[in-house]
């Protein structure tokens, strides 16, 4: 017996027990009376069972037949579900959009990229993995999402594509009772001995952050760290020490003088955000429309930080 049943063959058979005769089988699937004949010759061989029983004109499924008859309706079902699923993704607004994302950027940017999104693709599926840097990139590598929004990596990816969306900057915020809200700036001293808030140390937010005071020589002594930029914020604003955040993530506490901005440093302290996806897709048309609204949504970030810098 063979180990798969050809697709012809199921056609075949379930055409002919519904139809009980080879003709009208045979007019049906616009076929000779006997190529529907051979056909199911062959399935019978194939199976090692006779399928059934030949009562002069007519044909009666035996109870090999009967048993057969479901699973080739279910196998033909799915094909043709198969088939239409695939047709389904050439329509526009259908299809699928797996994004991974950040807390921040789930909070900040997809709200609005997703209801321009849908405007577009109604009928798209949308799934959002929420997560740090290295979650995202393993998501990518493992084909658990199409596109992410991640930050520029130092470290060469030669498997990961990064398209640059805008460009931020790394700033105390303080509480306006803080010592610095007043002077404007950090005194370069005083920031060691000063309690810092920074998002988590698996980020890569925090490796810039610290790869910067180190190259200033300052070693940052006094450090809570949190995995919420909105905690940090809230932290920030009761006066427990200093957070190191982009203005744009808290341009409504800084427009109601919640909190000031204030420079690290005489050197600014950048980032880079963009999209990743895996290098040699090529992306179907609700990605590039995804990643055209991420650029739209985000260009004013950096107005942001020059209005509050």
């Amino acid at each position: 017996m063979n180990n798969t049943l050809d697709s012809r063959q199921m056609l075949a058979f379930v055409t002919l027990a519904r139809r009980g005769s080879f003709t009208q089988a045979a007019k049906e699937l616009f076929l000779t009376q006997s190529a529907v004949s051979h056909t199911i010759k062959t399935l019978e061989r194939d199976t090692g069972v006779a399928l059934f029983d030949r009562v002069g004109k007519k044909a009666h499924l035996t109870q090999a037949g009967e048993q057969l008859l479901p699973h080739a309706e279910r196998i033909l079902r799915e094909m043709r579900d198969a088939r239409t699923s695939l047709e389904e993704l050439q329509n526009w607004g259908h299809g699928r959009l797996r994004v991974g994302a950040s807390t921040t950027a789930c909070h900040h940017i997809l709200p609005t990229v997703l209801r321009e999104f849908k405007q577009s693709f109604p009928g798209c599926v949308i799934k959002i993995e929420s997560g740090d840097q290295p979650r995202q990139l393993e998501l990518l590598r493992s084909n658990q999402v199409d596109i992410a929004l991640t930050l520029e990596s130092e470290v060469n990816a030669a498997d990961l594509q990064f398209r640059p969306l805008f460009e931020d900057e790394l700033r105390f915020l303080v509480s306006p009772m803080h010592p610095w809200a007043e002077k404007r700036r950090a005194p370069r001293e005083e920031i060691a001995g000063e309690t810092l808030v920074l998002y988590n140390k698996s980020s890569h937010t925090f490796r810039l952050v610290d790869q910067y005071f180190r190259e200033e020589g300052v070693a940052l002594q006094n450090v809570i760290e949190l995995g919420s930029m909105e905690a940090i914020k809230e932290l920030v604003k009761i006066g427990i020490g200093a957070g190191v955040l982009a203005p744009w993530i808290a341009r409504d506490e800084l427009a109601k003088g919640l909190l000031v901005s204030v420079p690290p440093g005489k050197r600014k302290l950048k980032r880079r955000w963009g999209v990743s996806f895996l290098k040699g897709r090529k992306l179907p048309l609700a990605e590039e429309t995804f990643a055209g609204l991420c650029e739209a949504v985000t260009q004013d970030f950096g107005r942001v930080q020059e209005k509050y810098s």
